[in-house]
C-alpha cells in the first residue's frame, strides 16, 4: 500500500511498449489520440496509419513505440487496471470494517467513471468506454496463453487479487472467493455493455444500478 501511494504515476504494463509513451510528448500524444480515435470507429477500423494522420506524424513512428495495435490495446487496458487499482486503494485503505472495505470496493469498480485531472493526456471517460467494449478482444486470441506467459495481463491479475483479500477478510470460509473477484470486473464491464448496447436485457438501466445490483449479489454470496 505504502509503495503505491508513494508512486502516483500511473502507467501501462512495460512489456506491452517498446518505448515508454510516457517519457515523450510524442509518446503522450499517441496514448491521447489512440483513445479518442479507438472510441470513435473501433478497435476493428483502427490503424497506425490512421492514429498517424491524427497525431500529424509518421507511421513509422509510432511503431517505435508499439509493435502493433494489440499491443496498444494491451497498454491502454493495464493503465486503466492501474488507474482503478490505485482508486481503489487510496478510497479502503483506512477503513477498518471489513464489510465497509468491501461495499466501498465494489463501489470503485463498479461506478461510472469520472475524468482525473492529474492525466491530462489519458481521458479517463473516455478509455472506460474502450475498456468496456474492446477489452475482451486483448485476451479472446490465440495467444492468449502465451500473452499471459508473458505477463501482459499481470495489472488485471493484480487488481482481481486484491478483491479476493478483502472479499476474504468478510468472510475468510467462502471457498469460491478469487472466482467472485473477478466475476465482480467481468461483471461490471458487461452490465454497463448491456446498458448502453442492449438495454432490454437488463435492469440496470442507470450507471448507479449498477453497483446497487453487484453489491446485492456479493454480499448475499458472503452470507455466513
Amino acid at each position: 500500500m505504502d509503495q503505491l501511494l508513494e508512486n502516483l504515476r500511473i502507467r501501462g504494463n512495460e512489456k506491452t511498449f517498446l518505448k515508454d509513451p510516457e517519457s515523450t510528448d510524442l509518446g503522450r500524444r499517441i496514448i491521447e489520440q489512440s483513445i479518442i480515435l479507438i472510441n470513435e470507429i473501433g478497435f476493428e477500423a483502427f490503424t497506425f496509419k490512421k492514429l498517424a494522420t491524427q497525431i500529424n506524424s509518421t507511421e513509422s513512428s509510432v511503431y517505435r513505440y508499439f509493435e502493433n495495435k494489440h499491443k496498444l490495446l494491451l497498454y491502454l487496458s493495464s493503465w486503466y487496471w492501474a488507474w482503478l487499482e490505485y482508486q481503489l486503494v487510496f478510497a479502503t485503505y483506512s477503513l477498518k470494517d471489513p464489510h465497509e472495505r468491501l461495499n466501498k470496493a465494489i463501489e470503485i469498480v463498479t461506478r461510472t467513471t469520472e475524468e482525473d485531472s492529474n492525466y491530462s493526456h489519458v481521458n479517463e471517460v473516455i478509455l472506460n468506454k474502450i475498456v468496456i467494449n474492446e477489452f475482451s478482444k486483448s485476451f479472446l486470441t490465440k495467444e492468449v496463453d502465451r500473452d499471459n506467459k508473458e505477463g501482459y495481463f499481470q495489472i488485471y491479475k493484480r487488481l482481481v487479487n486484491r478483491l479476493e483479500k478483502i472479499i476474504n477478510e468478510v468472510n475468510e470460509d467462502y471457498e469460491y472467493s478469487k472466482s467472485l473477484a473477478s466475476t465482480l470486473l467481468e461483471s461490471t464491464l458487461h452490465q454497463h455493455f448491456l446498458r448502453e448496447h442492449f438495454p432490454t436485457i437488463t435492469t440496470c438501466d442507470k450507471p448507479e444500478t449498477t453497483t446497487h445490483f453487484l453489491t446485492q449479489v456479493v454480499n448475499y454470496a458472503l452470507k455466513k
